[in-house]
């Protein structure tokens, strides 16, 4: 299948490696001679490379929407495919009607015995439509996709799910197939999300078995994340809830097996830390961090910024000061902690039991954590987050703000006139941090220290505010500097930063190991 047709569908073209794969699957499933008592009908077929290797071509069916594909099965049927020319056709699955089915099809779906015995085998297009207005007429969709008449008819059952043309070809041959094995390709996000909650309501059939791998295994793809190739029984009606996964790697070897969740009843991260957001009227914004999805797809998006910084503002935004600072530093660790891969992309995270509240070690390895990771910068306003004293780090002069300092060393003290350092309930004791967390702030002042070291050979008048109270962000953009294209340079020309950069960003990764089995312990993610 060429790009440009792969483009037009949206299709993520299955390699040879995952239909072999798929097709032992279905065996497995379904018999060893599955094709000699199963149908088996691909309404999306592309050019056909999901049938290469099927043996009966008189139990097999392909047709697509372009013509164009159609005229390449027939080629390759002539040059030995395993098809029969009269089961290839066109067919608009989003929008023909059954009746236009070649006559020994139609005889099959409307036959509830052989209906039973038939497989929808399909890898369907993964484009997006539209999923405005759509109950009143089609529309060209968002990416150049125009709706569907099933997307009409369907959209109140999909909900927000319903722009996904994978969902609509899902969703038709769920009512109007009533009966059928439906194995096909998809996005584990039909499993997971929160988009297809109203799917999981309504899709009630057996998982039978599934397996997945990474998108970028697929041709044309670049993505980080899992496709699934899932087995549906829709005669059984169940409400998915669970399954386990195999997994595999790109060699075709079985490496894992992960649990995947649908989360339907679930409350959610974001909805454990919202009541404890600031107001803008309050006092003593130090920071925020957008609400950004709950899942590991957003990971990189989840940063703390000056309050001043425009940064993802369309998602809604929570400002930190420090009455909700170390809920601010679990919510940013727990999200941060564990490397986003493709295996856990779609896994969400979620809301916490209680445990959290009373375990300071672990509120205090996630403060800790957050003072090395965060984005705040100096010239977006004044940096509340220095985490050392100007004594303990030899500092060229005098910060803006000793407030990080002092909230760690319990020296916060009752002002009464709306400042930073107003606190209802000042503590006048320091926090007590593991061994772990104690490495990272050594790690850390030994770079502080470093830096200020060197901009003491800079002339005094030559340095801004910014550059005397540098951020983490700031000290890394000093010495590492930027490309031609604005972005910061991965290395530093100074070897000695380098090593000290090197050596803190070691001891975050003892610090995150450490904190890892807690965010499953209190249920902020499920094994």
């Amino acid at each position: 299948m060429d790009s440009k047709r792969r483009e037009r569908t949206g299709s993520f073209y299955s390699p040879k490696i995952w239909v072999e794969l798929s097709q032992k699957y279905l065996a497995d499933t379904l018999g060893e001679n599955w094709q000699d008592e199963y149908y088996i009908w691909d309404c999306a077929a592309g050019t056909g490379n999901l049938l290469a290797g099927l043996t009966n071509k008189f139990h097999i069916w392909a047709s697509t929407l372009d013509r164009q594909d159609v005229d390449v099965m027939k080629d390759r049927i002539k040059n030995g495919a395993n098809l029969l020319e009269n089961h290839v056709f066109q067919f608009d699955f989003l929008n023909d009607d059954f009746s236009k089915l070649p006559k020994n099809l139609q005889n099959v779906i409307n036959d509830p015995k052989k209906r039973k015995k038939l497989v929808i085998y399909i890898n369907p297009p993964y484009a997006e439509a539209s999923n405005k207005k759509t109950l009143q007429s089609r529309k060209q969709g968002n990416r150049g996709v125009e709706q569907s008449k099933i997307n009409e008819k369907y959209a109140r059952y999909l909900g927000q799910g319903n722009a996904e043309l994978f969902a609509q070809f899902l969703t038709r041959i769920y009512f109007e197939l009533q009966g059928v094995t439906i194995a096909h390709f998809s996005k584990l996000k039909i499993l997971t999300g929160q988009h297809f909650i109203n799917f999981r309501q309504f899709f009630l059939a057996k998982l039978q078995k599934s397996f997945a791998v990474s998108a970028n295994t697929f041709d044309n793809v670049k993505g980080q994340f899992p496709i699934g190739f899932m087995i549906w029984n829709t005669d059984k009606k169940e409400k998915f809830e669970e399954i386990i996964v195999d997994i595999y790697d790109k060699d075709k070897q079985l490496i894992d097996t992960k649990s995947y969740f649908a989360y339907d009843d679930s409350q959610y991260i974001n909805d454990w830390i919202k009541p404890f957001r600031a107001s803008k009227e309050q006092n003593g914004i130090i920071g925020k961090f957008p609400f950004k999805g709950n899942d590991f797809q957003n990971q990189n998006l989840i940063q703390i910024v000056q309050p001043q910084m425009e940064y993802n503002v369309e998602a809604g935004q929570f400002l930190i000061n420090q009455h909700n600072l170390i809920q601010s530093c679990i919510y940013f660790a727990v999200r941060k902690c564990i490397p986003a891969t493709w295996l856990n992309d779609v896994d969400q995270f979620l809301y916490p039991n209680n445990g959290w509240e009373i375990d300071t070690d672990f509120q205090n390895d996630c403060l800790a954590y957050t003072l090395f990771t965060n984005n705040i910068q100096s010239k977006y306003g004044t940096n509340h987050w220095i985490p050392f004293t100007e004594y303990e780090i030899d500092a060229r002069a005098k910060f803006e703000s000793n407030f990080m300092a002092h909230f760690i060393s319990g020296k916060l003290k009752h002002e009464g006139n709306g400042t930073l350092l107003d606190n209802e309930k000042p503590r006048t004791t320091p926090l007590v941090f593991s061994a772990e967390a104690q490495a990272v702030f050594e790690a850390g002042k030994a770079l502080w220290t470093y830096y200020h070291k060197v901009i003491k050979e800079i002339p005094l008048s030559s340095l801004t505010k910014e550059t005397l109270n540098a951020s983490f962000y700031d000290i890394r953009a000093f010495f590492q500097g930027r490309n031609e294209q604005g972005k910061m340079n991965n290395k530093s020309e100074d070897e000695t930063y380098n090593e000290l950069l090197d050596n803190l960003r070691d001891t975050l990764k003892i610090l995150a190991q450490k904190i890892e089995p807690k965010v499953y312990e209190y249920g902020f993610l499920k094994r």
